[in-house]
């Protein structure tokens, strides 16, 4: 097993390229970025859907009113993702080029959200828009437009083909001026690429994608497809690298655009048959997070002996409910641990082929909901198929099986474990009753008073600076791949600056939507999972003044838990910056 370890760190630079690349971060920040929207629209669709099951039944109006909000928010989510994307996409840009120029992310979202329109929204004789490629079919029009938009954007702004006005003129008016040569290629060049796919096919530019590769959405959908992409995901995970980062981009356009199907055919009175969804991937494949360590937390606390893993049971048993599983990926540890690789990757593949099995087989619904990923898994998985008794089996069969995944494997790591500690344990009793200069019976005492006064020295170092002084205010924003993991230390920090009366305001973050939020910060935290983009946002907090520190797994989960060490290590920072000043 260690062979394979060292194989794929081996090959861990190649695998932090693939997370690094800024195509794939600016599909996964557009959507992350147009999160509250889908949020948002789906709580008028359980509105409308869940409440009739328990006898509920909304006013005539009151429904109307619903699902017009739910078609206006969600209906359109692929004309928004064209924008978010693009301004996503324009912000790594902006790092890369030189000589100071920029590109103006405003316009690159205006113009692909008009490319947009251009490639997947076709009329009827009568001249009224088709609505059908607004949302998530549209999604693949949004990410050509907005790749594209960008492209075109930066091949001007390097080469310098604007409309320059005299220096007289306003600096907001100036910009307008330098976007319309790239603003006007841009909207021509979708044009020209709709008219082309039209004269050729009749039909949408979005439709010819959604034709040419419904193979290979079909492929992903199959057990073997769902099976290789689970055991992807926590496969780069295991290395220390978020995974959904780097596989799911490419999938999106299908895990939200079967989703809006399955809702379809339900509400048409049809069996909601897709599996590949992104809550499924969400609440089954991802069980409590990563790896499907929903359970893990329960088997340390309940059946092991090592005090090492039972108090990563208790400190992580709640963020793990609800999919934020770092504090055990890390703790345990869990990543690039050598007992934990087969399970790690195991469990998500078993999950999702079992998953799927309950659809084809029992006739469990398709999720046809875009719920919070943060929502426990167990309740997400019943209120996605619309609150259908059989998905309450899937959880239990999902629960015991990865229980019977990792169980032998978590007991062969506590044993190794309970024998270093009572090594441990053995040494410092040696070392106590040779220290006390007293015979064998007395260990007991001598060790015991040796423990004593190191959990004394230990306080007295950590506390021995209670005043944390700080002369004015100081914004820190901690930033990880989806917000989940950066919110602990922030609110460890918000904490301790309560309690200690000092100066610090924290906010959690996730990175890729920083961009417009950066310049209002003096201190910027990066999470264990985002760390390997130290490089790419070092080049802005230094433009910016700003200082960066990037923290480890075990290091991340100590900040979290204590605010004092939190806010120390935040001063400590500070403070080298100020020596370099």
């Amino acid at each position: 097993m260690q062979f394979i370890i060292d194989k794929l760190e081996a090959h861990q630079k190649f695998f932090d390229k693939i997370s690094k690349n800024i195509y794939l971060m600016a599909i996964k920040d557009g959507f992350l970025a147009a999160m509250p929207i889908i949020l948002f629209s789906s709580i008028f669709i359980l509105i409308t859907s869940v409440l009739p099951l328990v006898g509920v039944h909304l006013p005539a109006g009151l429904n109307d009113w619903c699902n017009k909000i739910y078609n206006y928010t969600m209906g359109f989510v692929g004309l928004y993702v064209a924008g978010t994307t693009a301004k996503a996409l324009t912000g790594s840009k902006n790092q890369r080029i030189k000589g100071g120029r920029f590109i103006n992310s405003t316009s690159t979202m205006m113009a692909s959200m008009c490319g947009f329109m251009l490639l997947a929204i076709g009329t009827t004789k009568s001249g009224a828009y088709i609505g059908d490629y607004f949302g998530t079919k549209g999604l693949l029009s949004a990410f050509v437009s907005a790749f594209a938009t960008v492209a075109i954007y930066k091949f001007c702004v390097e080469r310098d083909i604007t409309i320059k006005m005299p220096k007289e003129v306003p600096g907001a008016i100036a910009q307008n001026f330098r976007d319309i040569f790239p603003f006007s290629f841009s909207i021509i060049a979708m044009g020209i690429i709709d008219a082309l796919v039209r004269l050729w096919l009749h039909v949408p530019f979005g439709e010819m994608l959604t034709t040419l590769i419904s193979p290979l959405f079909k492929g992903a959908e199959s057990y073997w497809g769902m099976a290789i992409i689970w055991f992807l995901i926590p496969l780069f995970w295991f290395m220390g690298i978020h995974g959904p980062s780097v596989v799911k981009p490419a999938l999106e356009a299908a895990l939200y655009g079967n989703t809006t199907a399955n809702l379809a055919l339900f509400k048409a009175g049809h069996f909601p048959y897709h599996s590949l969804t992104e809550n499924f991937g969400n609440f089954v494949g991802e069980l409590g997070g990563t790896g499907a360590t929903f359970v893990v937390p329960f088997i340390f606390i309940l059946l092991m002996k090592s005090k090492q893993l039972k108090a990563i049971g208790k400190a992580s048993i709640v963020p793990v409910m609800f999919a934020v599983n770092e504090p055990l990926l890390f703790g345990a540890p869990i990543i690039l641990n050598p007992y934990f690789f087969i399970l790690f990757v195991l469990s998500p593949m078993v999950n999702v082929v079992v998953g799927k099995m309950f659809i084809d087989l029992l006739h469990m619904r398709g999720f046809m909901y875009v719920l919070s990923w943060a929502l426990p898994g167990p309740i997400g998985i019943f209120l996605n198929t619309n609150m259908q008794v059989v998905s309450l089996l899937l959880v239990v069969v999902l629960l015991a099986l990865d229980t019977l995944i990792y169980l032998p494997f978590c007991k062969a790591y506590d044993a190794s474990l309970v024998k270093q500690e009572a090594a441990a344990d053995a040494k410092e009793a040696t070392d106590g009753v040779e220290l006390a200069g007293v015979s064998a019976e007395g260990a007991t005492v001598a060790t015991s008073m040796n423990n004593d006064t190191n959990e004394t020295a230990t306080t007295t170092d950590s506390d021995s600076d209670d005043e944390i002084k700080l002369d004015h205010q100081v914004k820190v924003l901690v930033l990880c791949a989806g917000g989940g993991t950066s919110e602990q230390l922030a609110n460890a920090l918000m904490d301790g600056a309560k309690e200690y009366n000092v100066p610090i305001v924290a906010s959690a973050g996730a990175y890729g939507s920083h961009h417009d939020i950066l310049p209002n910060y003096d201190l910027v935290v990066l999470a264990p999972q985002v760390r390997t983009y130290y490089d790419d946002l070092k080049a802005d907090t230094d433009r910016l003044g700003i200082q960066l520190v990037a923290t480890k797994g075990q290091q991340y989960i100590v900040l979290t838990r204590d605010s004092k060490k939190a806010l120390n290590f935040v001063m400590d920072n500070l403070n080298k910056k100020d020596d370099k000043d």
